[in-house]
């Protein structure tokens, strides 16, 4: 079942969002058969705003936690909050999800 995670950053972490992104995108490609989805949330200039979202196909909430527990940016403290919601699959690669 698919979970949308979003990340906050804590105000002035953009070091540690730095420091941590290559261990962070190494951890991602161990996980990817998890993700449907996921990347940095940008500001409409391109620059960083902060964040993240993730897409994550487990089985429950617990597994979403877990997996973010889990991502180097928060084992660093980079997250000031985390918000994880169940998510439904209306349209994936251009493809309609829904049944009947």
């Amino acid at each position: 079942m698919p979970f949308l995670i979003e990340t906050f950053d804590k105000p002035g972490h953009a070091q540690v969002r730095a420091r941590e992104r290559d261990v962070h995108l190494a951890f991602l490609e161990r996980h990817k058969t998890l993700l449907l989805a996921c990347g940095a949330k940008l500001s409409d200039d391109g620059g960083d705003a902060g964040g993240g979202v993730y897409i994550l196909d487990v089985d429950s909430r617990e597994a979403a936690e877990r997996f973010i527990s889990l991502d180097p940016f928060s084992l660093a403290g980079l997250f000031e909050r985390v918000t994880i919601i169940r998510w439904r699959k209306a349209y994936l690669d251009g493809q309609c999800r829904l049944g009947g």
